[in-house]
């Protein structure tokens, strides 16, 4: 039995329900563990079964993790039977390895206390407002999730022996100081180059083609040369924003008398408690109440419930809905009013009712304006559907133009420029829309206008119908209209294999103590010196930090090409060693050891898989 966490945790207090937040780490570790059972499994793993119940939680939390994080995406994803069953094989497949890493941990007798397991619940961010601990947050969350304090306290705690096993293996790697050393000077070292640069567009001026090596490329790279396929559409557009509609007097009150619901607060109780361990202890505190003794001051002496203590017994303002079977069958009705000895599953209580508020009732006065628009929005989207069902039967009906849309829509349809898959109209550019468009099924025999599109519905509150007005396939483009350009490129190919050939030409000629006459000779010299640091990511330096190391007095030379694709010499005169600070010398260790960790606690799940007797159930073949 604990004891300081079991006085936190099981308390009548954590049977409220406060609130419908849902955090994700209930959700995925704590919900995932407590639910069991049921007529099948979703897979079991040296014996221990991961249930159904346990799989299909864990599934649905992950999916409304995504459909939160990618919005409208989602249903993209979701529409992909292959995706959402690999997202199926890995939610076990986390699974699995939990239960693995949690089998691994009771063979070590990895072991975490009442005290680190009550601290971990009271530094929870979900359970902190304004930074602090909340017990009305707290109560939401556990009971919102239909737990008792035992099982949150039983599941945080294999989750946190869990987490001391990753960090364990993830704090096993380490690098020695002088290994340190050496390598944050490697990384931190600097190359003295000169560069000689052959240009080679100043080349491809000069070079000279024949018309059959322009026709040879042309025919030889056509794909280069197409006219992308072109659109043009007609299209009317609904929208419900658009529709205006009026709310009278008669709306505005038909609406506040059918939904007096909305506009209620429910009558509410304030309460106290004294929650205690045995019946006498819970009569002995009532008697010293009935002899004047202080409530709060005894809330706070004797109750077990260390959260509801602290405030001197108050529980807040609770809703019918919200409020205890043991509270409201104590026949409380005055306030100010003690009940007598209550027993509960957490204990024997004694209460009081602090306070009432009645149920009160928002006049019309005060929530016109509100209604008024709630009802114009309703009206707006009664007629915006009615409409969009009259135009979709219209564009059915007549098939052959936009024109019987037109008439029931009261619009004319609006006709696009031409446009391509890249250059979707903005008025047009919504994921639906654009299907539509592009799959083929619009379009008629060579290019003709083809049928009218079925109602398209944007994001609820718009529609499109639309049909193509004209089309034109995808083309290669004739010699005639792009022999320029290709031209430029032939021209320029021969340049770039003329700097290369003169390249290694003067490159030869360096190595063997020639370069000076031949440098001159090319018309080339080489720049300042200049520093290049290992982190460059432009081709020289990356370049340079492959050449071999200059003897004393004596480069050593290299070619590579530059970020405009000219072909660049390379003289490496020296090469310095560097010095890393030791922040980022620190934050480079701590990147490795990070890295190697990983791996090495891969190696430690790739064994364990192979060592356990793993059977998966047939969980992945139903989809939910």
């Amino acid at each position: 039995m604990m004891d300081s966490l079991r006085t936190a945790a099981n308390s009548l207090v954590l049977k409220i329900i406060f609130g419908i937040i849902i955090v994700s780490f209930i959700l995925t570790g704590v919900s995932g563990y407590l639910i069991g059972g049921g007529n099948n499994f979703a897979a079991k793993v040296n014996g221990q079964e991961i249930s159904r119940g346990q799989f299909e939680n864990a599934f649905n939390s992950e999916r409304n993790r995504m459909q939160q994080q990618l919005g409208d995406q989602y249903s993209e994803l979701a529409a992909n039977e292959g995706y959402m069953k690999t997202l199926r094989q890995q939610v076990l497949n986390r699974l699995i390895d939990e239960a693995l890493l949690d089998q691994y941990s009771r063979e070590l007798k990895l072991n975490i206390s009442d005290d680190q397991v009550k601290q971990a619940i009271f530094a929870t961010p979900a359970f902190q407002v304004d930074g602090k601990f909340d017990n009305n947050r707290y109560n939401a969350i556990v009971n919102q999730m239909g737990m008792t304090a035992d099982q949150y306290a039983q599941a945080l705690r294999n989750q946190l022996t869990t987490q001391q096993l990753v960090n364990g293996v993830a704090g096993t790697d380490f690098m020695l100081k002088g290994e340190t050393d050496e390598l944050a000077a490697l990384v931190a070292q600097q190359r003295i180059v000169r560069e000689a640069t052959i240009d080679v567009n100043a080349l491809a001026a000069k070079q000279s083609v024949t018309e059959q090596e322009v026709a040879s490329y042309y025919e030889q790279n056509k794909n280069n040369f197409m006219t992308p396929e072109q659109f043009r559409v007609s299209y009317i557009k609904l929208d419900a924003a658009a529709m205006q509609e009026t709310a009278s007097d008669a709306d505005i009150q038909s609406y506040y008398d059918q939904h007096q619901d909305q506009f209620t607060q429910p009558q509410r109780n304030r309460y106290s408690i004294i929650q205690t361990k045995t019946e006498d202890e819970a009569k002995a505190v009532l008697d010293e109440l009935n002899k004047g003794g202080d409530f709060a001051a005894l809330a706070k002496e004797k109750s077990a419930d260390i959260i509801s203590a602290r405030k001197g017994g108050d529980m807040g303002w609770l809703e019918d809905s919200t409020t205890p079977d043991e509270l409201k069958n104590a026949g409380l009705k005055e306030k100010g009013q003690l009940s007598g000895v209550i027993k509960s599953s957490v204990g024997f209580l004694v209460a009081r009712l602090d306070d009432v508020q009645p149920a009160q009732v928002k006049p019309l006065s005060e929530a016109r304006d509100d209604i008024a628009a709630k009802v114009k929005q309703e009206k707006a989207l009664d007629a915006y559907y009615a409409l969009q069902q009259k135009v979709s039967d219209a564009a059915s009906n007549d098939n052959e133009s936009l024109a019987g849309a037109e008439q029931a829509a009261g619009m004319k349809a609006v006709e696009t420029g031409w446009f391509s898959r890249d250059s979707l109209p903005e008025e047009l550019n919504f994921k639906p829309v654009a299907d539509i468009i592009f799959n083929g099924g619009l379009v008629g025999e060579n290019g003709t206008p083809g049928s009218n599109s079925d109602i398209i519905t944007v994001d609820g509150d718009r529609a499109f119908v639309l049909r193509i007005a004209e089309h034109k396939a995808e083309a290669v483009k004739p010699l005639a209209e792009v022999k320029d350009q290709v031209t430029a490129l032939v021209k320029h190919n021969k340049a770039e294999q003329q700097a290369k050939l003169d390249a290694d030409k003067l490159l030869a000629d360096l190595k063997a103590g020639k370069g000076d006459e031949a440098m001159k000779a090319a018309g080339l010299s080489f720049g300042e010196a200049k520093t290049l640091s290992r982190t460059g990511q432009d081709p020289l330096s990356q370049a340079a930090f492959g050449l071999s190391l200059p003897a004393k007095d004596k480069p050593s030379y290299g070619v590579a090409s530059d970020m405009q694709g000219n072909v660049v010499l390379l003289a490496l005169d020296e090469v310095k060693a560097g010095s890393m600070p030791e922040a980022q010398k620190k934050a480079m260790v701590q990147g490795i050891t990070q890295n190697n960790a990983q791996i090495v606690f891969e190696a430690l799940m790739s064994n364990l898989r192979k060592a356990a007797k793993i059977k998966v159930g047939d969980a992945l073949e139903q989809q939910q």
